[in-house]
């Protein structure tokens, strides 16, 4: 049996197929343009929503991220990482003693007494789980299929595909982002963005990252609007006098708006109009919104996130029923110095969503928007001697007042570092390396389940989604209201 990757029914495939038809000289048949059309529905947004990214970029450390902390798992822990001393001490793992303050307290205890905590750093996070705001996804990470650690091994690779070039810092990043390998143009970010378009008034604020380019945010017809943690970015010498001069100004302005009678001039003019239209539009927007919740300082992913909640806050000015945001955080990918280094990064990741939470709610949108992290992937529970090396699947928060809080999804999977024919030993591919228990597709459509995409559109936003289902692959992981 061949692994053969099914048609994607989407509103995208019904573009596509109307645009191959159309440069053939071909009509539609009829039947086909309705079918099309049903595909190309997209949901109507009478409230708002909005869904934020926060990448952590360079594969975060899962093993002392959602630290295990039942007595039993974390002796395991501590032997694997070289005792609960610290570097100084030899090894990387944490001490029990100080996760005590940052113990994920669940409404449903796990099963066997599993109990896990966060980094000492995280406490703003834990204490978002425990109040209810907050969840943990175990053990999620690429898919295209599920996978047993058998087949996992198995050189069949046309019945058990893997995703493509794993362990790699660029093309994970990616594959999270879009299912494909570095050079991927359209994410599942921005194919959100285009079923949400017909529903904003000002289209080009749907996706808006605060980090750069990213494919996540790119969609067929959705294009991702980058800012600045100061606001829109300015044309320069449209916003600004050239040279001093008012005139210099208003010469390059007319220039770089005219009509002309080059299509390509045109075009680029056209586009040039909208940026600073959009740039003024934010601007505005912006100038009535003020929030007084205290964002930290020093604090990279703070300043992105504080820049969010105030788009966020203009939503009415911009137009925008639903949104998707993108943030990010970089240096993760600490193969050197974890114990020393991961804790800054803990703490920024926790005090940022945390501030941005309880700015949603001083908004009155707790329950309307929802951050979600991601990162390149986990890594290996074994330590270097200084650090961890490139895993796969990994933990993930989720963060908003729709959230289904103070709860673990997903299976808990036994501290291990074997790749062995033990049957309790499932979920690891060697040096404690997780093979994902749950796909991104299946994490990516719950999320996109709750903004409003409808089950026959969600094969089109995730285009490995089909593959997975049944009690043990859920489409729809159950963490959102």
């Amino acid at each position: 049996m061949q692994f053969i990757q099914p048609e994607l029914h989407s509103r995208r495939a019904f573009l596509r197929r109307s645009a191959q038809l159309g440069i053939a000289g071909t009509a539609l048949p009829f039947a086909l343009n309705l079918a099309a059309v049903g595909e190309a529905a997209a949901f109507t947004a009478t409230d708002y929503k909005a869904l934020v990214c926060v990448f952590l970029y360079g594969g975060n450390d899962y093993g002392n991220t959602v630290i295990t902390y039942d007595d039993d798992s974390y002796n395991k822990y501590s032997t694997i990482r070289g005792g609960g001393g610290g570097q100084s001490a030899g090894g990387i793992a944490l001490a029990k003693s100080a996760l005590t303050p940052t113990l994920l307290a669940p409404t449903t205890p796990l099963a066997g007494g599993r109990q896990y905590a966060l980094h000492p750093s995280m406490t703003g996070l834990t204490n978002l789980f425990n109040t209810g705001k907050a969840a943990v996804q175990l053990n999620v990470g690429p898919l295209v299929v599920p996978l047993t650690r058998a087949q996992y091994n198995s050189s069949n690779r046309a019945l058990y595909p893997l995703p493509p070039k794993l362990f790699s810092h660029n093309d994970q990043q990616s594959v999270w982002q879009s299912s494909s390998p570095e050079g991927s143009t359209v994410g599942w970010g921005g194919n959100l963005g285009d079923l949400a378009l017909s529903s904003n008034g000002t289209s080009l604020f749907t996706c808006i990252s605060v980090t750069g380019n990213a494919v996540f945010l790119s969609g067929d017809s959705a294009l991702q609007y980058q800012v600045s943690t100061s606001g829109a970015i300015p044309i320069n010498g449209v916003k600004n006098n050239v040279y001093g001069s008012t005139a210099v100004r208003s010469a390059l302005t007319s220039l770089i708006q005219q009509n002309s009678g080059q299509a390509l001039e045109n075009e680029y003019n056209r586009i040039t109009a909208r940026a600073v239209g959009a740039e003024a539009t934010i601007t505005s927007g912006l100038a009535g919104v003020n929030l007084t919740t205290a964002f930290p300082t020093n604090n990279p992913l703070a300043d992105q996130l504080k820049m969010v909640a105030r788009l966020i806050g203009a939503r009415t000015a911009l137009g925008s029923k639903r949104q998707v945001f993108m943030v990010s955080l970089g240096g993760f990918d600490l193969h050197d110095n974890l114990i020393s280094q991961q804790p800054v990064l803990m703490q920024r990741v926790s005090e940022a969503m945390t501030a941005f939470y309880n700015a949603t709610a001083e908004l009155g949108l707790a329950d309307k928007v929802t951050a979600f992290t991601a990162s390149d992937f986990g890594r290996t529970l074994s330590s270097n001697g200084d650090g961890s090396d490139h895993g796969w699947g990994s933990h993930h928060l989720m963060v908003g007042g729709a959230v289904k809080g103070k709860a673990f999804y997903g299976k808990a999977p036994p501290v291990s570092i074997t790749n062995t024919a033990d049957a309790n030993d499932q979920w690891h591919v060697g040096q404690g390396r997780l093979l994902p228990s749950t796909s991104v597709d299946q994490y990516a459509a719950t999320l996109a389940s709750w903004f409003g995409v409808s089950n026959t559109e969600l094969p089109g936003v995730l285009p490995n989604l089909s593959h997975f289902g049944g009690a043990d692959y859920p489409a729809n992981l159950g963490f959102m209201a």
